[in-house]
């Protein structure tokens, strides 16, 4: 407790009595369990004190917030062409960019209503008010407000017609109309919130009004003036109908909510593949058949939000059941280790159980900040802290990862290895800009600010304290209110240090601490992680000096006591360097180790590294317990760096080498195209057998375009050989997301070789991945491109489950190959499993 004595009597400057266990009484601090939902603290009522997140914070008001709102500039243009349309004035310029982009828009906008909370800047105020003024005249006189369907057919944008329907409403598992008002409905809480201005939130009732007309009683103007009855394709719009209840406390809106969840699964489901099935929108099921997670991740993760509101809201415990096996089916079996959620890139979603690739996963940022979200709620509703403790590692590991330090580059896509080349963050090998769909940047700028909501709860007795972060707070008790002073260095320390001021001296309460999962026999809650180092981590708890005597519940350490002012708690969680192991069941994880600290995740990185970190095994865990120091200079400086003994595995021998980590978050903000790796190999064949290797001659496999989402130019020349074409087995590379784009994969040799033939073994996937129509080669010779002629008994094959090989008419000796590939038609894409060169 040493560190954590230091913390108050240098920092609150007040005397402390410091007393060994044997001299104080052992006070017996132990309560019940408590049985009713929990009231958050807003987050405008906390004041942050510490060195990890208000630096974010003063980061989101100088760069992210006008970063953001300078990138969603154009969706402001898109509301004012509306808005001229609709007074009759002329407009020539169409719509630009998706059909949700102002959905991007509204959450930038709740970020800044947010920082407003906080502090009033007249500044950031006008300007909202200028574009609030924007969003009013676009909306239709009814209530309605999607810019695409106001605005007519020669002024749309022609790429979003396919996802919008024919007209309002006619689509709705794809348009986003209910998406997009939902997080309207966010941004126009959250500004009235900030600053009393009603004009906003007006709008966002008004639209709420007109969708329950023409949804639950029928509108004569939409739908044939029958009610739509159909829940929407991205989820969104419950939880924000739950916020507006909250402030406006009219239950109209609680009960649409209500409705909208119960008619999940029930009115509408189709039996389409993919993006257009009913798994995919979580409209398979009736919402509480459903016992596991499938499709979507960031829409499942938004539904069940929306379900946990109404259980503590409205009382609806028939939904529990589902909740919960939801939530265990997403810990015990589809979660990564960082908290990522939704490794399969096809569908942005869940695959099979342990389904959990690291190279080619997806794990989108707002999938990652939607498990923040569903987890606090089922904590607020239960008082459990297992799901704080999930929500604690997405946040610190997959969700921050989201956005570099500076605030202006990000991941949509999280990967837990990268081998500096893959564009796999969609189409580039490092943090991006920004992105045409730009939901990722814009969650970030608004969750943010509201992290210090999620760190105190109460009830009218008791005081939980969910996460530890440098702040001060008064809660509203029944007998008093209690100011709390909360002093740490987490989540890179471990000690804590909280000073209690009853208003009411001698005021008897709860104060509840919670003990992470990471302090026991797991990093993170579930089934799919523990621990294989066997350490032992022991807390310790003193009141005023003195050890005390609790038993945890749910999670949670309660210190049930008379209180007085100046009384001192000192949390003391060990911050050792752990190993964890995955279940057996998680092939992309078998037989390797992942290095934690805390509740960070930490990766090796290739600047840190001479040595090829996806190559690097830890083979011995009681001798590399590991070395925490922190970086002194630099973009992360302060921030802690483990260095353990480790070997690298090469394909001829292997070496001892040092291993040098950094927390998972902090990675790619040295510069792109760097490699990454969070698990590593326990001994060298497993190291080596997750490396993709080039034949030996081979200098560089380069494409025209390689689809980002799970694929890989350089899977063609792996050497792994497929069973089938279609086979979904190993890697592969497909230039999907261009169909009907030409395209050519070029091989460069390390120096000029014969070759006797080239065979490829095509991918097809019997839908938008098909055989070319036509191929041929080219080779380089002396710095020029020739034409690859087949022997005459040869031709450029196309022929399924098998190599079509292919023979030069005569003997060439190339520098470079390069295949030429057209695709089927203008609707198919082209793709190769495996190519090889003799």
């Amino acid at each position: 407790m040493k560190n954590c004595r230091k913390i108050l009597t240098n920092t609150i400057a007040c005397a402390v009595v410091i007393c060994s266990a044997v001299a104080c009484s052992g006070e017996d601090v132990s309560a019940p369990k408590v049985e009713e939902s929990l009231t958050q603290i807003p987050f405008n009522e906390v004041a942050l004190e510490d060195e990890f997140w208000l630096p974010r914070l003063q980061n989101l008001k100088e760069v992210l917030v006008p970063f953001s709102f300078e990138k969603t500039e154009y969706a402001v243009d898109n509301l004012r062409r509306v808005g001229a349309y609709l007074r009759g004035e002329r407009v020539t310029k169409p719509l630009e960019g998706r059909y949700y982009v102002s959905s991007d828009l509204f959450k930038v906008m709740e970020g800044a209503a947010c920082l407003l909370t906080l502090e009033r800047d007249a500044e950031l105020e006008a300007k909202m008010d200028e574009i609030i003024d924007i969003i009013a005249a676009a909306q239709k006189s009814d209530g309605y407000l999607y810019e695409h369907h106001i605005m007519p057919k020669h002024l749309r944008n022609p790429s979003n017609n396919r996802s919008t329907g024919e007209r309002p409403y006619a689509y709705v598992a794809h348009s986003h109309e209910l998406y997009n008002m939902g997080h309207m409905y966010e941004g126009a809480i959250a500004y009235y919130r900030a600053t009393g201005k009603r004009k906003w939130l007006d709008v966002a009732e008004k639209s709420a009004q007109h969708i329950n007309r023409v949804f639950f009683e029928g509108d004569p103007n939409y739908n044939g003036g029958k009610p739509v009855m159909q829940a929407p394709g991205h989820e969104e719009i419950e939880l924000a109908l739950v916020k507006m209840y909250q402030v406006t406390g009219n239950k109209l809106y609680l009960d649409m909510a209500q409705k909208f969840v119960d008619i999940r699964g029930v009115t509408w489901n189709t039996d389409g593949k993919g993006v257009n099935s009913g798994s995919y929108a979580q409209q398979h099921l009736p919402v509480r058949e459903q016992r596991e997670v499938i499709g979507h991740a960031v829409r499942a993760t938004y539904l069940y939000s929306g379900m946990a509101d109404l259980v503590a809201i409205n009382g609806d415990t028939t939904l529990m059941p589902a909740l919960d096996a939801v939530w265990h089916d997403i810990v015990d079996k589809k979660m990564h280790i960082t908290g990522g959620l939704g490794a399969v890139a096809a569908i942005e979603g869940f695959g099979p159980a342990y389904e959990l690739p690291n190279k080619h996963t997806y794990n989108e940022t707002c999938s990652a900040l939607g498990n923040v979200l569903f987890n606090y709620r089922m904590y607020l509703m239960s008082g459990d802290a297992k799901y704080v403790d999930v929500a604690e590692v997405s946040l610190y590991n997959n969700v921050l990862a989201g956005v570099n330090l500076e605030g202006n580059r990000f991941f949509y896509v999280n990967p837990l290895e990268a081998d500096g080349r893959r564009a796999f963050n969609h189409g580039r090998a490092g943090r991006s800009p920004w992105f045409s769909t730009a939901c990722c940047p814009s969650n970030l700028a608004r969750l943010i600010p509201q992290i210090s909501g999620m760190v105190y709860s109460h009830t009218d007795d008791d005081i939980f304290c969910s996460f530890y972060v440098g702040s001060s707070v008064e809660v509203p008790l029944k007998a008093g209110a209690v100011k709390l002073h909360q002093q740490t260095e987490y989540p890179f320390e471990g000690e804590v240090a909280i000073e209690v001021e009853p208003a009411v001296d001698g005021e008897e309460f709860t104060l509840w601490l919670r003990i992470p999962s990471w302090v026991n026999d797991r990093f993170v809650p579930g089934e799919l992680y523990s621990y294989a180092d066997g350490v032992r981590s022991r807390y310790s708890v003193e009141v005023n000096g003195c050890r005390v005597r609790s038993e945890v519940v749910d999670g949670f350490l309660p210190l049930h006591r008379k209180w007085s002012a100046g009384d001192k708690v000192c949390l003391s969680l060990p911050m050792k360097v752990r190993y964890a192991i995955a279940d057996e069941r998680v092939k992309a994880d078998s037989n390797r180790l992942c290095v934690t600290r805390g509740p960070l995740v930490f990766c090796a990185e290739e600047p840190d590294n001479e040595a090829p970190v996806s190559r690097c095994y830890i083979s011995s865990l009681n001798s590399k317990r590991g070395k925490v120091s922190r970086f002194e200079e630099g973009v992360l400086s302060g921030i802690p760096t483990i260095t353990i003994a480790a070997d690298v595995a090469y394909d001829e021998k292997c070496e001892p080498t040092s291993l040098k980590l950094i927390p998972y978050y902090a990675w790619n903000n040295r510069g792109d195209n760097q490699q990454m790796n969070v698990w590593f190999g326990r001994d060298a064949a497993t190291s080596l057998a997750g490396i993709v290797r080039l034949p030996r001659n081979v200098a560089d496999v380069k494409a025209s375009y390689t689809n980002s989402r799970g694929d890989d130019v350089v899977a063609v020349m792996d050497g792994k050989v497929p069973t089938h074409s279609h086979d979904k087995s190993i890697l592969r590379w497909t230039s999907w997301r261009q169909q009907g784009k030409d395209q050519h994969i070029e091989i460069t040799f390390k120096k000029a070789q014969p070759v006797e033939c080239v065979s490829v073994y095509w991918y097809d996937d019997k839908g938008g991945v098909q055989l070319p129509k036509e191929w041929s080669i080219d080779y380089l010779a002396n710095g020029e491109w020739h034409e690859y002629k087949p022997y005459i008994t040869d031709h450029f094959g196309t022929a399924l489950d098998q190599f079509n090989m292919v023979h030069p008419a005569e003997p060439i000796v190339a520098e470079a190959l390069r295949l030429n590939m057209t695709p089927k038609d203008k609707d198919t894409a082209v793709g190769i499993l495996e190519l090889t060169i003799e």
